[in-house]
């Protein structure tokens, strides 16, 4: 009988002391380069309130902005080696070991913000991270809006609604390959020029134009040196809340809808924030007296970078998956 007795307790303090671990929080750090007033920045803070009510604590999140401690490029490597949780990632990041995923940094493979979050955050989407997970050992969660690049053209150029009629406008580009062939994909002559620079190329007529997300021409002032905003919509940018696949795996099914569902929360907020942000700036460049061109022909400059791509273009485009390209072309 005592043997019995004491068997029972011995099973009782197992039991207890396994409770006690289960109910032990799981830490996840959660760190970004980003800036507080950055819309995918607040996005951290939503995901984090929102996995801690959703858990009862279970999850518990420290969020790191400002690059308090990595630079972008440590933050990578941090999250590949399992020395941080979760970082924002991206196409252009993951490209180096997924080399398909340069198309996603190419003109017009999105064309609007509903095809691009239709990709990533649908079937899709799901089929690419589970890929990207299996070969960097990185899992995106879904995919954030960070905005949409238009073109900004100074006046001698006139009111653009085609690729024909970027040919010979000197636009500004970054220097580098990717940057050049998205110049020549929307029918430009791409200028290399530094960002600190365009201000007073735009002005003097160095540069006949650049592109830049919304936000971007109303914080560099260029609304001040130029007179037409094109929404080409050429550049749908977007940025890839991501987990260390180790710890993702490490988690409990239930744990793991926890945190995809209060990532979705903050997707929403992230994306919302940025649309009205657009909306908004819009009403403000014409108030300086720009020209909003709202409806340039979408379709042909689609067409014509896809062209260039495929032909001129073939160094970028050698390692895409086309067939994946031509299925994220029928959502609209």
């Amino acid at each position: 009988m005592k043997k019995t007795i004491v068997a029972m307790m011995v099973l009782l303090l197992l039991a207890s002391s396994t409770a006690f671990a289960q109910q032990k929080p799981i830490k996840l750090v959660f760190t970004s380069v980003s800036v507080p007033t950055d819309a995918h920045t607040q996005a951290m803070y939503v995901f984090e309130e929102e996995v801690e009510r959703l858990s009862g604590g279970q999850i518990q999140v420290d969020v790191y902005d400002s690059g308090k401690l990595f630079t972008q490029q440590a933050e990578q490597d941090a999250i590949r080696k399992g020395t941080v949780d979760m970082v924002y990632s991206s196409a252009s990041w993951l490209a180096e070991f997924v080399p398909y995923l340069s198309m996603f940094g190419a003109a017009y493979t999105f064309q609007s913000y509903d095809q691009m979050t239709k990709t990533f955050n649908g079937p899709i989407g799901k089929r690419m991270f589970d890929d990207v997970a299996k070969k960097t050992g990185v899992r995106p969660l879904c995919a954030f809006y960070l905005g949409t690049r238009q073109l900004n053209l100074i006046a001698k150029v006139g009111p653009v609604t085609k690729p024909e009629q970027m040919k010979g406008v000197k636009l500004r580009v970054p220097q580098s390959p990717t940057w050049i062939a998205m110049g020549k994909a929307l029918g430009a002559n791409p200028t290399p020029m530094a960002f600190n620079e365009l201000y007073m190329g735009l002005k003097t007529g160095a540069v006949d134009g650049q592109d830049n997300p919304l936000p971007t021409d109303k914080n560099a002032k260029f609304y001040e040196v130029t007179k037409y905003i094109v929404l080409t919509n050429h550049l749908v940018d977007s940025v890839w809340p991501s987990i260390n696949e180790k710890k993702w795996q490490s988690l409990t099914k239930q744990q793991q809808e926890w945190v995809l569902q209060a990532i979705e929360k903050a997707r929403q907020v992230c994306d919302k924030t940025n649309l009205d942000n657009e909306k908004e700036i819009l009403d403000f460049f014409r108030q300086q007296g720009l020209v909003v061109i709202e409806n340039p022909d979408r379709d042909a400059f689609a067409a014509y970078a896809k062209n260039f791509y495929l032909t001129e273009g073939k160094d970028i485009s050698k390692d895409w998956d086309l067939t994946l390209y031509d299925e994220i072309q029928k959502l609209k």
